[in-house]
């Protein structure tokens, strides 16, 4: 009877194991086709993080124009790459004309995000190529958003549709399937420790 018993637990957990596989690797497949925007704040003083909101929006209106037209991850990372100074720019534009002085820094960057849901799908945790833009000293509360596909400002409705048009159809059944917390906690786990480990081989 023990031993019967064992059997079933050993082929539950083995089931467990071979279903999770194709999940966390479909999960790491929607962080290659994503590129997101990382902005940190300052600091946390409610001033400092008012700040980050206001470079967050001139910096969308900004670059609207630039992800609206691309129709790939590659696409939207090169209108960076070519656009960074004036991204830059205008953050730094943004935060002068509220009356402060902090250096601004955008660049192009590999890290990572947790679990995020929006109002359309979730975005599991992983490693995501992004547009960071730091104010100051960039120790404050940080604020991220998807753009590519280009989400930030969008309706639910458009979040869905975008998110369609730039992912698989595997991968959008992932991201769309809000019955799988467990897996996607999974995956954040694994992913933590995978950051944590490349962070030491650095």
């Amino acid at each position: 009877m023990k031993l019967w018993i064992k059997a079933v637990c050993i082929a539950f957990v083995l089931s467990v194991i071979y279903s999770f596989i194709p999940f966390e690797a479909g999960c790491v497949n929607i962080s290659n086709e994503v590129f997101r925007l990382h902005i940190p704040a300052n600091s946390d003083s409610a001033e400092d993080q008012a700040l980050k909101l206001k470079v967050r929006d001139r910096v969308l209106r900004e670059s609207e124009k630039l992800f609206s037209e691309a129709g790939s991850k590659r696409e939207a990372e090169r209108a960076v790459a070519d656009n960074l100074q004036l991204l830059a720019d205008c953050a730094a534009d943004e935060i002068a004309g509220n009356g402060y002085a902090y250096p601004v820094k955008a660049e192009l960057c590999r890290m990572y995000f947790p679990t995020r849901k929006y109002d359309a799908f979730t975005l599991p945790a992983g490693c995501y190529d992004s547009l960071r833009i730091t104010i100051g000293e960039g120790k404050g509360h940080n604020w991220w958003c998807v753009m590519y596909p280009s989400i930030c400002l969008s309706a639910a409705s458009d979040q869905d549709e975008r998110a369609k048009e730039a992912l698989s159809d595997g991968e959008y059944k992932i991201v769309k399937d809000q019955n799988i917390e467990y897996k996607f906690k999974l995956v954040e786990i694994i992913e933590q420790i995978k950051d944590f480990f490349g962070k030491r081989g650095d």
